[in-house]
């Protein structure tokens, strides 16, 4: 695959004499962050320096400790849920229902599910409920109109921004897929509420510009995902610097076993059979072009502000290890446990207390049952996806944001049978090609959303091209 995002861009060249009058041109490449010289015309040698571009400050810097003093929650924890019919969602509702003393629903927001929503509501007794679809409110109100309490309904976006910085709530979990997260995310931010990411857009697009945010409210960015779960307990007190290299596991997804000249006859339901894990539609599909691997390395350096050529991908079939560390004294640390979203949503709501869990929902790991854990590292030609978001990460800017979406729009392409699976990589790259004229550094949240919605667009418009597929698979 020729991937040309990291392309070196030019943008200052000085000359000067060194002690043997000999010239020198030197010049600043703003996207490798690296120095070139090259003397009389001669070979060039160059120097890797740090990049120009400011970094945001990552939301755990290596580690995390807890504020000296800190106390556990007084009683029943209160939440926001934003996204409560999704995945996400329902199963924080699961973990909610089976802990009453510790936490409690005081909001929560859908996009178009008013079935499942005027269920859920009736069950855990918010004091304000939104539905995204604002044509569907009167829907929602007819069938919450036996509810006996006070109840606020607010249709449309501003509704979902209303729940997300809801003044009771103390932690929002932020399940919305997509960058139409973005905007409420950023709300409950300024509102001071504590974060249960699981919208990886939030940082993945919005990293530069919600990272500084958080910053400035002092709000804990807690990762749902079981990942950067793994990672986030596996720093748990870390000294400062200890933090040497961060290794995720991958699934491999559906297609870990086939051979890369068979995935020209990929079939949506063939994406759809994941060995491991019980997921929506689009995840799978992402977990199968190892998409979601690459999106959650740009994630985890948001996250953890580890330097790229620090986070590594690793094969692990059984999903029983679900990321790593490294320490500066080459000590490996992993967290474990059965495929399950319900223990890392469990632990940012939780955090830094552990909360007992019943052996009935929740099974123990028993390793010897388990007999054997293996790995492998991933075939760059079977999964393009990898070099994609790693050069989309060096990038920067609104470049993963780009990345993030464009895989959204071909995933969807796909799904709906209108593009093969091989043309999922060629979608995603073309346009990020695209998008380097245009690239911002340091981007507002109104270029985060406005390059999101022009990715997706130009993605769409990609299928009917003849040039779409993808020259390093088929």
């Amino acid at each position: 695959m020729a991937l040309n995002l990291l392309s070196p861009t030019e943008v200052k060249s000085i000359s000067f004499l060194d002690s043997s009058n000999s010239t020198y041109n030197l010049s600043l490449l703003k996207t490798q962050g690296s120095l070139t010289f090259q003397k009389d015309g001669g070979a060039k040698f160059s120097k890797k320096i740090q990049c120009s571009v400011q970094q945001p400050p990552p939301a755990w810097p290596g580690r995390a400790v807890v504020e000296p003093g800190h106390k556990s929650w007084d009683g029943p924890k209160p939440i926001s849920i934003v996204g409560s019919t999704g995945s996400i969602g329902t199963q924080t509702l699961d973990i909610v229902a089976e802990n009453p003393g510790k936490f409690r629903v005081v909001a929560l927001a859908a996009g178009s599910n008013v079935t499942l929503l005027a269920d859920q509501v009736k069950l855990f007794r918010p004091q304000l409920v939104a539905v995204r679809n604002e044509a569907l409110v009167e829907e929602l109100k007819e069938a919450l109109s036996d509810v006996d309490y006070k109840l606020e309904i607010i249709p449309g976006e501003q509704g979902v921004i209303e729940v997300a910085r809801h003044p009771d709530a103390v932690t929002v979990v932020t399940g919305i897929v997509g960058c139409a997260g973005l905007k409420p995310t950023v709300a409950a931010i300024e509102a001071g509420k504590d974060i249960a990411l699981a919208n990886k857009e939030t940082l993945i697009a919005g990293g530069p510009f919600v990272l500084p945010l958080a910053q400035k409210h002092n709000v804990k960015i807690l990762p749902a995902d079981s990942e950067h779960s793994a990672i986030f307990q596996c720093i748990q007190g870390l000294p400062e610097g200890a933090l040497r290299r961060i290794i995720l596991t991958a699934s491999g997804g559906s297609f870990r076993d086939w051979p890369v000249e068979k995935l020209k006859e990929v079939k949506v339901a063939d994406a759809l059979k994941h060995p491991n894990w019980n997921m929506g539609k689009k995840i799978t599909v992402d977990s199968a072009t190892l998409f979601n691997k690459g999106l959650e390395v740009i994630e985890a350096h948001y996250l953890f502000g580890a330097d790229y050529d620090n986070i590594d991908i690793v094969i692990h079939p059984q999903s029983i290890i679900h990321s790593m560390i490294e320490t500066q004294d080459s000590s490996v640390l992993a967290q474990l446990g059965w495929p399950d979203m319900r223990l890392p949503i469990l632990y940012t709501l939780s955090w830094p207390d552990r909360i007992y869990c019943s052996e009935i929902t929740w099974p123990r790991l028993d390793l010897c049952k388990l007999g054997s854990l293996t790995f492998k590292a991933p075939d760059n030609v079977k999964y393009p996806s990898m070099e994609l978001a790693y050069a989309a990460g060096r990038a920067g800017g609104t470049m993963t944001g780009v990345l993030s979406a464009a895989n959204e729009k071909a995933v969807e392409l796909f799904i709906d049978e209108k593009i093969s699976y091989l043309d999922i990589f060629s979608v995603v790259e073309r346009t990020c090609e695209k998008h380097q004229a245009e690239l911002v550094s340091s981007p507002s949240l109104e270029e985060i959303i406005h390059y999101d919605l022009w990715a997706r667009d130009y993605a769409a418009g990609l299928q009917s091209t003849s040039s779409v597929k993808s020259p390093a698979l088929v």
